[in-house]
């Protein structure tokens, strides 16, 4: 059996483990990553958030980025029925990015990592965790490769940047329930070859159908476009079960897009996900510390996954080199409080929508200025400015702000 010797050991090459491998290893830390796929790979979550710009910038992977041509996105349009709710970001309360990018995964993961292995990280692609065990904080994990090779690989702190692989929390038992009720979600790409030319081909836009149900359309700079559908889980149940069959029925009860996609074959089957949000007993342990998807996955519907990805594998990062100098980290203190008040701001956001409360605000014909400014602000993913009412009141202004909309409806 192969041995390695890593101060820090990653699970998982995508975005969250890239920004805590890029920082760690700028910091002259002797980083490991292990990561179960061959890249490029197919992975969802096409559709970023303003404030992933900070994050990726920090660990010293904007200008890989930048470089790729990725199709920018400055901001998102809501539509249901005749209604229109359009937000743009550099039209938002407080500062920060004003643009961020919409992006085929598959490239955008690939440009991360090999940024990262450009500056010296090493990843063993299709490699997977078979076991891991714990000695006090120091950990042995054996790992696979495709040709069965086995390697043990002995580390100081385990970051488990898994996403939905969940590794660490399948192997200790950490599952818990979703925040967010079941929801499912069936995707697509097509080669769209009319699209639009200007704005109306490069805004991405989410057409509600019902309350609970919503279709995604991310258009990128490479021609393709990504087509999804998100509702209750029972919702699917009428369609199809050959998922191209449903794809297709689905898209039949689109209105604003009606008849647009009708003639495109899909790139790939339609892949369809049950119950896509996820939950764990908890963040961190002796020896270890979870980010992004393999902690907690709210919703795609405001696109905040790959933001909170790398905003945790950032911060984890800084947190161990902070230790690693000999500063004592209260992890429950400035880890899992300061991610948690960004998870609860956006859940109460997702929430709010499922419930019509922010529909309700979003599609309102004459909205505030200011209120809308600072609801953008959220959707760009600053969920930690506190000099802004829609987060730092997040629990009760939503409701508050709907029933005075219902209020204001009924006394006309």
């Amino acid at each position: 059996m192969k041995k390695e010797i890593a101060e820090i050991l990653i699970f998982g090459a995508g975005p969250s483990g890239m920004v805590s491998a890029s920082y760690l290893h700028n910091q002259g830390i002797k980083v490991l990553v292990v990561e179960k796929s061959i890249f490029p790979r197919f992975q969802i979550g096409e559709s970023l958030i303003p404030q992933c710009m900070d994050n990726l910038d920090e660990a010293g992977l904007l200008e890989a980025v930048k470089k790729a041509g990725f199709q920018k996105k400055f901001g998102a349009r809501f539509i249901k029925n005749d209604k229109v709710g359009e937000f743009d970001f550099s039209e938002k309360h407080g500062d920060g990015w004003d643009w961020t990018w919409q992006v085929p995964r598959a490239d955008f993961d690939n440009c991360l990592a090999q940024e990262a292995q450009r500056k010296g990280v090493k990843i063993l692609f299709d490699t997977e965790v078979i076991h891991v065990e714990f000695e006090g904080s120091r950990s042995t994990t054996i790992v696979k490769n495709s040709e069965g090779e086995l390697t043990k690989v002995e580390a100081d702190f385990i970051i488990d940047s898994s996403g939905f692989g969940r590794v660490l929390a399948k192997q200790l038992n950490l599952e818990a329930p979703p925040q967010i009720a079941a929801h499912s979600s069936i995707f697509t790409h097509i080669e769209e070859l009319d699209r639009p030319i200007g704005k109306e081909g490069e805004l991405i836009t989410f057409e509600v159908l019902e309350t609970q149900v919503w279709f995604w359309y991310f258009p990128f700079s490479n021609g393709n476009s990504s087509l999804g559908f998100v509702a209750p889980s029972k919702w699917f149940d009428q369609f199809s079960e050959d998922s191209t069959i449903a794809m297709y029925e689905m898209i039949e009860k689109l209105k604003f897009y009606n008849n647009r996609f009708n003639d495109y074959s899909f790139i790939f089957k339609p892949i369809k996900v049950d119950n896509i949000s996820r939950n764990v007993t908890r963040l961190y342990g002796d020896g270890f510390v979870l980010t992004g998807n393999s902690a907690e996955f709210l919703d795609p519907i405001f696109s905040s996954g790959v933001s909170f990805a790398t905003a945790s594998g950032l911060l984890a990062a800084k947190l161990i080199i902070k230790e690693r100098n000999g500063t004592k980290v209260n992890w429950e203190e400035e880890y899992i409080k300061y991610i948690k008040e960004g998870v609860h701001v956006f859940s109460s956001y997702v929430k709010e929508w499922y419930s019509g409360n922010l529909q309700k605000i979003i599609f309102h014909p004459n909205p505030n200025p200011e209120i809308k400014k600072q609801i953008c602000a959220v959707l760009a993913g600053y969920v930690w400015d506190t000099s802004n009412p829609f987060v730092k009141k997040h629990n009760q202004i939503l409701q508050n702000l709907s029933r005075l909309i219902e209020l204001e409806q009924a006394s006309k």
